[in-house]
């Protein structure tokens, strides 16, 4: 990484600059940043999605029900899988139309996406379904929380990451610019008279 090679300036040399001294301290500051504050920030993010996702676990299994349904006929395949997460591309779907009974005690009946090869009339199936009967998907489990509240935290440590680095290049540029014009403004006062005999006597 460039700020690592930043870090040469702090050498003593007499041909260094102020400029070369401000470029090892950002260097140094964005190596810090980067090494300290961006697994911190990650660890944070990781665990308050962590917190978020598993309450948001226990909500969905207390509100979410298995039930049995009955298939009243079958409609044919499935063109499209709706939900990836509950099959695998190998897994035959098919569309019918249901009948199940819903936590409330009321009868429910619509079109279903079941994981049957060829449905029957009066097959059974288990379905996933809301307070009020209506379909639903399975509810999230604790690992896939913790994958994806693992995956937000090194996420928001690699953007960190990167800012910081945006951060220490944009710094540098400026530097570098301001350097270019005060090299300019002195070319300027000595461009008249260079190259003539007597110059600076």
């Amino acid at each position: 990484m460039r700020a690592l090679r930043g870090l040469w300036r702090w050498r003593r040399n007499p041909l260094r600059r102020a400029t070369d001294l401000a470029e090892a301290w950002v260097a140094l500051v964005a190596l810090v940043l980067i090494a300290v504050a961006a697994p911190v920030l990650g660890c944070l993010v990781g665990v308050a999605a962590q917190d978020s996702l598993q309450r948001s676990v226990r909500e969905q299994r207390h509100d979410r029900h298995l039930v049995t349904a009955t298939v009243i006929r079958d409609l044919g395949e499935a063109p499209l899988d709706t939900d990836p997460d509950t099959t695998t591309a190998h897994e035959a779907r098919s569309r019918v139309v249901a009948g199940w009974t819903a936590p409330d005690g009321t009868r429910r009946r619509g079109p279903v996406l079941v994981d049957l090869k060829s449905p029957r009339p009066g097959e059974h199936f288990r379905l996933w379904t809301d307070p009020h009967g209506r379909m639903t998907t399975r509810p999230m489990d604790s690992p896939t929380a913790a994958t994806h509240a693992v995956l937000a935290g090194i996420g928001a440590a690699l953007v960190t990451a990167a800012l910081v680095e945006c951060g220490r290049r944009a710094a540098v540029w400026r530097m570098v610019r301001r350097r270019y014009a005060h090299w300019d403004q002195a070319w300027d006062r000595a461009g008249p008279d260079w190259g003539k005999a007597g110059t600076g006597s």
